[in-house]
């Protein structure tokens, strides 16, 4: 199921035939230190990669668009297919479900420094105040300066670091939408 295109990429839901993408960009330390909680680690093998993408088709199960873990696939290029990860999601703390939502985005080091990231992650924001959704948080390892960047080009406000979500310390940016356009 494809979200959302803009003039270089689209968005489009992980599918089965994408697991050697999914590994390409998984399996790099590059991309998987800044991910999860420690011990963090790269995907080892296409059986673990499976797995995991498994348990993401399980964690978006019944989210409704433009909620979910989205490929994101180039427009133009050698390869068409996934080279990154973006993705809005409900957060969960010690407490269980909450009402915030998460935006993140995962990218294959081939890729980086292009504002592909940038481009997908602001039209999956404008997708989000479309749906309603008005607050919307970005959650970085405190070292990922390159996230924080992107964080920073999409006018999220830096909230500061704090230690409320997966059990690890993260610096937390959040964006509002703005009010709405007239259409036309």
């Amino acid at each position: 199921m494809e979200l959302l295109r803009t003039a270089r990429i689209r968005l489009r839901r992980w599918e089965d035939g994408d697991l050697a993408a999914y590994f390409e960009i998984y399996s790099r330390w590059e991309v998987m230190r800044w991910l999860g909680a420690p011990p963090r680690r790269a995907v080892r093998d296409l059986a673990e990669a499976r797995e995991r993408l498994a348990r993401w088709h399980e964690r978006e199960a019944g989210l409704e668009p433009p909620l979910g873990l989205w490929a994101l696939a180039p427009l133009e290029g050698a390869a068409l297919e996934p080279v990154g990860t973006v993705l809005l999601l409900p957060l969960h703390d010690a407490g269980g479900p909450t009402d915030q939502i998460e935006i993140g985005w995962h990218l294959h080091p081939d890729h980086q420094k292009r504002g592909l990231v940038t481009e997908a992650a602001r039209a999956l924001l404008d997708a989000a105040a479309a749906a309603g959704v008005h607050r919307v948080l970005a959650l970085t390892d405190p070292g990922n300066a390159a996230s924080q960047a992107v964080a920073g080009r999409l006018g999220m406000a830096d909230e500061g670091l704090t230690d409320r979500w997966f059990g690890i310390t993260a610096r937390q940016f959040a964006w509002t939408a703005g009010p709405a356009r007239p259409a036309g």
